[in-house]
């Protein structure tokens, strides 16, 4: 077998760094809407939706859900652009889901 060169392939698997998409309770965005949102663009059933909603009117804030970053950021857009064209000032941020 001399003169014959051997090839290895090594694969490297690198996983995507995920970041959370989170909703931030106030006062004036209505549950309804969150149930609405997390159905629609989040592709919750109804139930998780309302339970979420509920976890964000009582603590402050929950995940509606958990993607790449870029996923993640056009979530976070979309959402906020839905809420002000319905008068509503929802905060959602993202951060690494570590």
């Amino acid at each position: 077998m001399s003169g014959q060169t051997e090839t290895v392939e090594e694969t490297i698997t690198r996983h995507v760094p995920m970041w959370k998409v989170i909703f931030h309770n106030d006062n004036k965005t209505t549950m309804e809407f969150v149930v609405t949102t997390l159905i629609a663009q989040y592709g919750k059933d109804p139930n998780k939706a309302f339970e979420l909603t509920m976890e964000i009117h009582e603590t402050g804030q929950g995940v509606a859900g958990t993607y790449p970053r870029e996923v993640a950021e056009f979530k976070q857009e979309q959402t906020i652009s839905l809420a002000r064209g319905q008068g509503f000032p929802l905060c959602v941020t993202i951060e690494p889901d570590e």
